[in-house]
């Protein structure tokens, strides 16, 4: 996978823009994904090749895991299921999902304080507590492995 370059965007900036391409490509069908990642990134004039590179495989990476994401998020939550969740919330925990259980390089609290910022940032005001306690269910997890 392409690292983030120190000199480019920061890890806060990444996160935020694989976060909103996330969201975007819950859209669109499968097929349509690298025309819709190209779109993003020259909108949003990222240039530097390794930032795009990173955004691009981790936005794909996530997608690629969203059916069993989304099913992990059904069989943990009693109310709320993977298709009645707001997307922009979606697009939020699918990504913190991958932090938590895919990169070793971030800490599950991280992933979930960067989950819940963006949650402020991107949606409603219940947002952040609703991401907090789906991705609670899944640190969990981890604690009892």
């Amino acid at each position: 996978m392409a690292e983030i370059n120190e000199q480019t965007l920061s890890r806060k900036k990444i996160r935020q823009h694989i976060c909103c391409l996330l969201y975007a490509l819950s859209f669109y069908e499968e097929e349509a994904y690298d025309i819709c990642i190209e779109r993003y990134l020259n909108e949003q004039e990222i240039t530097d090749a390794s930032d795009r590179a990173y955004i691009r495989e981790r936005a794909c990476a996530v997608m690629a895991k969203r059916q069993e994401y989304d099913a992990m998020i059904d069989e943990k939550s009693d109310h709320w299921k993977a298709k009645r969740i707001a997307r922009v919330d979606l697009a939020i925990i699918r990504l913190a999902l991958y932090e938590m259980l895919e990169d070793e390089t971030i800490p599950v609290s991280v992933a979930i304080n960067e989950a819940v910022q963006l949650a402020k940032r991107y949606s409603s005001d219940a947002s952040p507590a609703f991401v907090n306690g789906v991705l609670a269910q899944f640190a969990d997890k981890d604690k009892e492995d």
